[in-house]
């Protein structure tokens, strides 16, 4: 099969479209046949070698896609072959096939396209445990979206909504912030025009009750300042390459918490209460109230231009690798 192997860790051009074997299903895998693979910043990470997972060399980067179910290990009864699906893989989406845990595998509605699921899991998946499980985000309450228009954010910015909350969105430029607006966002904010600052007591005099911030950097300083008593602080990614030194007692004069969002590692460990989450974002998506932004799509083969735009901060939405 062909698959985007990493034989050397670098920027996103030291990968190599090429022919490897075909994964075999363990006991207890699914073998998936990808039609769409999700593009996401930790890819990029992974491939440069400064992510937390190292994988040993040469592997396939590539932690979540959607296709068709060819096969199941020995061990799994009453898997349907050519089921529509998407997978959470954690590596080795990047390729025509994959084995994945059958754990991380979830059948898709009809009405949902591969190119939806492919950029679905990862994304919805990180922002619903952030607001639901981490800060238990309720109806009235106002959310800051920090990197509003990206992929992840973006989809803050939908499950805020869908949750009932205010919805503050941040992010660098006038279109990316159409965007956000388009996806529910009740107020914009402009890095490049604005002062995060003197915007955020114009808009939240009172505080907001969660920041989700999934870029680090300059901003979060001015961000945690912002947090309502009793706020919360959902830490989850460096985007912007720069991991912001916190003073705790910006926590502690306004009774907040700090909480880090680890959506896939909690996954694994939580593989019943996480397939709850995915089936009520199935449900949201069936009802039309989210809308995931594909903001492009590669071929498998141009996977490192495509990566090289989302390590670059340069998309909008979601990423997606087609295969078929």
């Amino acid at each position: 099969m062909k698959a985007q192997l990493c034989t050397t860790l670098g920027a996103p051009d030291v990968l190599r479209y090429s022919d490897i074997d075909d994964p075999v299903p363990g006991p207890d895998e699914i073998l998936v046949e990808v039609h769409a693979a999700g593009v996401n910043f930790p890819d990029g990470l992974i491939v440069s070698g400064n992510y937390q997972t190292k994988p040993a060399l040469p592997f396939v980067p590539g932690s979540e896609a959607a296709g068709v179910v060819r096969a199941g290990g020995a061990n799994l009864i009453g898997i349907d072959i050519g089921s529509r699906v998407l997978v959470f893989c954690g590596m080795g989406g990047y390729a025509e096939r994959v084995a994945v845990p059958a754990t991380m595998v979830f059948p898709i509605p009809d009405s949902m396209s591969y190119v939806d699921a492919a950029g679905f899991v990862v994304t919805y998946g990180t922002s619903y445990h952030g607001l639901v499980d981490k800060a238990d985000l309720a109806p009235g309450s106002t959310l800051l979206v920090l990197g509003a228009s990206g992929g992840v954010g973006l989809t803050a910015v939908e499950i805020g909504k869908a949750l009932g909350a205010r919805v503050i969105a941040a992010a660098s430029s006038p279109g990316k912030l159409e965007v956000c607006r388009d996806h529910g966002a009740d107020e914009l904010i402009d890095y490049t025009a604005d002062d995060l600052k003197s915007r955020l007591a114009a808009l939240a005099p009172g505080g907001v009750d969660v920041v989700y911030d999934p870029v680090g950097g300059e901003h979060a300083q001015t961000a945690i300042r912002a947090l309502a008593w009793g706020g919360q602080y959902l830490t989850v990614g460096y985007a912007s390459g720069d991991i912001p030194k916190v003073g705790m007692n910006r926590l502690l004069v306004s009774s907040g918490a700090l909480h880090g969002v680890l959506w896939g590692a909690w996954a694994k460990r939580n593989p019943d209460r996480n397939a709850e989450n995915m089936r009520r974002l199935f449900d949201w998506y069936d009802q039309g109230r989210l809308r995931p932004h594909v903001g492009a799509t590669y071929p498998l083969s141009e996977a490192a231009t495509a990566l090289d735009v989302v390590v670059g901060r340069r998309a909008r939405g979601k990423v997606v690798l087609t295969s078929r």
